[in-house]
């Protein structure tokens, strides 16, 4: 019985955790001075590894954790 109810707590945890886990999807585009998009721009989320790269219309998709503060580094 007490098993069952460690494991039952163990579950309870591990659901919490991945809950409090979530990401969302940031995007955007990066354009220049004259609002034409940047081809191959990095976009990296600061004090990460988390980055990409922009695409021929300068867009970005990027993964974040919900919650985290971003500041992009171009």
């Amino acid at each position: 019985m007490k098993r069952i109810r460690l494991i039952n707590l163990i579950l309870i945890m591990f659901c919490c955790c991945n809950m409090l886990a979530q990401n969302i999807t940031v995007t955007g585009q990066v354009v220049d001075v004259t609002s034409e998009p940047i081809i191959g721009a990095s976009v990296v989320v600061k004090g990460t590894t988390n980055g990409t790269i922009t695409d021929f219309d300068g867009k970005f998709t990027l993964s974040v954790q919900k919650g985290e503060h971003y500041i992009f580094l171009i």
